[in-house]
């Protein structure tokens, strides 16, 4: 059992039987009455953020995740394929539990995957990840009277980012994976 007062960003808790992962809490004391607890609560298996309120010092159950070093290895028809590098055992996931990380895989990249009871419940990638710009128009000089000089670039994954001017076809570029967004210039 956990208690509400000790709660962590990512933490797992069970709550009605289901898996929530804590997004964000806010300990409040009111000037009159008991201190309580907001919390979002993102469930685990279909991703739908809720609202919770929970009285100050009250108990919840945690939920033990297991950490796992994975590979993407290719995708299939309709899921994605990692390695367990503990077990070797593969792993078939859906685009939805992926989310919107499935345009930044690149094969034979290691993730992170947090299992609990042996279902995943979370996937998370690396930092930044390395990708080649595929396509990209040419950038010109004395092209920024907008201020925010960037143009749109093509990945080798199929993706679409924003990229400064000087980055042509050909380049590979580091993306961070918190916002998806250029970060440099490999």
């Amino acid at each position: 059992m956990a208690n509400v007062n000790n709660l962590k960003k990512g933490m797992a808790l069970i709550v009605e039987g289901n898996i929530y992962l804590v997004v964000e809490f806010q300990h409040v004391k009111p000037g009159k009455g008991g201190a309580f607890v907001r919390t979002k609560l993102k469930n685990a298996r279909t991703g739908q953020v809720v609202e919770r309120t929970f009285r100050g010092g009250e108990n919840v159950e945690d939920a033990f995740l297991e950490d796992k070093t994975l590979e993407f290895l290719y995708k299939d028809s309709s899921d994605f394929v990692f390695m367990d590098h503990s077990t070797y055992e593969q792993v078939h996931l859906s685009e939805d539990v992926i989310g919107e990380a499935k345009d930044f895989l690149k094969e034979n990249v290691e993730v992170k995957g947090r299992f609990y009871e042996h279902e995943l419940i979370q996937l998370k990638l690396p930092q930044t990840i390395q990708l080649k710009v595929t396509y990209t128009e040419p950038g010109f000089k004395g092209d920024t009277s907008s201020g925010n000089a960037t143009k749109p670039a093509t990945l080798e994954t199929g993706a679409q980012i924003q990229v400064p001017l000087f980055v042509n076809e050909g380049d590979v570029i580091e993306i961070t994976t918190e916002d998806f967004s250029y970060l440099k210039r490999a």
